[in-house]
């Protein structure tokens, strides 16, 4: 990279800044920066307007003028100077706006506040990702677009609404407290496992994964770490995402083809991300002695993991953590993959005949006919395995599963 002479002495004189880069400065400081503003202003619609301003003038100008030494102070002068600009008839906001200063670094976070917020049940799941990857990461309504291949001004739509909704429901900027605050962190780790979700295998025709998506997903569960240290279903969930995110490198063959995990090539795991990430499950095991649900899954993950070859897989302590998890958290979708550890454990047929109590509440789901295509060429039964695939194409958008079946199906 060349090096160019600094515009000023505070900033890096590297103008060659790559996207990367950029998307970890501003999700690291925007926030803070809009929990700031939320705090001081009382209004959170004002507020993100700010941040978005100063988030879209640090992308225009960063690659061309380098990466400011304290980017965090740099968005927040031009979000002050941007508020003073538009908020002069507001003498309210414009004498707060005036006496702002930057926090110190040491003072209380107040993104945990914000995260709460943007989170809340009273708005649809849909508004809650758009506003916190908005607010929290400091994507704008393009970039959030981009990730879930939908129109920008549906991801527009989403944020107004959400904004207005917080406005006129008067849903509190605070932390909750006592009784209301497992079900209210349950909705914030369930929001950044859906983020998870859909980056790691995506649910539209467009691709196979957004990595993007899973980078957001693992920092928002990172920052809910550092924020909530006393909360291991936080832990868990990080520890989980980056279990899975270890053997990424495996997951898709050549021709964009999904591997199955008994066919990877687990000399391409990240050994080291794994370890790591066990042993911050294990270490939250030992503190807290309060198992759930994302820690139970993060420790299935960790098994599979932590096998040196598919053959050597404990699948019987996976059976016996799937059975805690669904005494924790029974679902459809967990007794699927119960399922699927109970075929290596007791067989086929004992593996099928649970599938086929699925059926009704699974039918449109096609990991359920993928799975029990699997189970019946087990016994034997080909025809039917191929109408169970076939059923799980018509099923499945992702183009890295369309892929395998159609190879299974002899379509390729």
């Amino acid at each position: 990279m060349r090096e160019l002479a600094p515009r000023d002495s505070g900033r890096n004189v590297d103008r060659h800044v790559s996207q990367e880069v950029l998307a970890g400065v501003v999700r690291e400081h925007a926030g803070r920066l809009a929990a700031s503003l939320v705090s001081l202003l009382g209004d959170f619609s004002a507020a993100e307007d700010l941040v978005q301003d100063a988030v879209e003038t640090a992308l225009r100008r960063w690659p061309i003028e380098g990466v400011p030494e304290r980017p965090d102070a740099w968005l927040f002068t031009v979000a002050r100077r941007r508020g003073l600009d538009v908020l002069r008839r507001e003498s309210t906001y414009r004498a707060k706006l005036a006496q702002l200063t930057w926090p110190d670094p040491a003072a209380r976070d107040d993104r945990l506040r914000l995260i709460f917020t943007c989170c809340h049940q009273a708005l649809s799941r849909a508004a809650q990702i758009a506003l916190t990857l908005r607010v929290v990461c400091g994507l704008s309504a393009a970039q959030i677009a981009a990730a879930f291949v939908v129109p920008e001004t549906t991801v527009a739509q989403r944020i107004t609404r959400a904004k207005r909704k917080i406005g006129e429901a008067g849903i509190p900027y605070r932390i909750p407290s006592g009784e209301e605050l497992p079900q209210r962190l349950g909705e914030v780790l369930a929001v950044t496992y859906l983020l998870f979700n859909e980056g790691y295998l995506s649910s539209t025709a467009e691709r196979a994964q957004a990595r993007d998506l899973v980078e957001e997903a693992e920092w928002l569960a990172a920052l809910l770490v550092n924020l909530m240290p006393k909360e291991p279903e936080a832990a868990g969930l990080l520890a989980l995402i980056r279990l899975h995110r270890a053997r990424g490198a495996a997951r898709f063959d050549t021709q964009g083809r999904l591997v199955l995990l008994a066919d990877q090539d687990r000399s391409l795991w990240d050994r080291d991300a794994i370890a790591e990430a066990t042993a911050l499950l294990t270490r939250t095991a030992r503190a807290h002695h309060r198992p759930g649900p994302y820690q139970l899954q993060a420790a299935i993950v960790a098994c599979h993991a932590e096998a040196e070859t598919f053959a050597e897989t404990d699948w019987a302590q996976i059976l016996v953590l799937y059975d805690m998890l669904l005494h924790l958290a029974p679902s459809p979708i967990t007794r699927l993959h119960r399922a699927i550890a109970l075929r290596h454990v007791n067989g086929p047929e004992a593996a099928l005949a649970e599938l086929n109590d699925l059926g009704q509440a699974l039918e449109r789901y096609p990991l359920l006919h993928a799975t029990r295509a699997e189970l019946l060429r087990d016994l034997g039964r080909g025809e039917e395995a191929r109408r169970a695939d076939e059923r799980a194409l018509e099923l499945t958008a992702n183009p890295a599963q369309q892929a395998l079946l159609e190879q299974r199906l002899g379509w390729d």
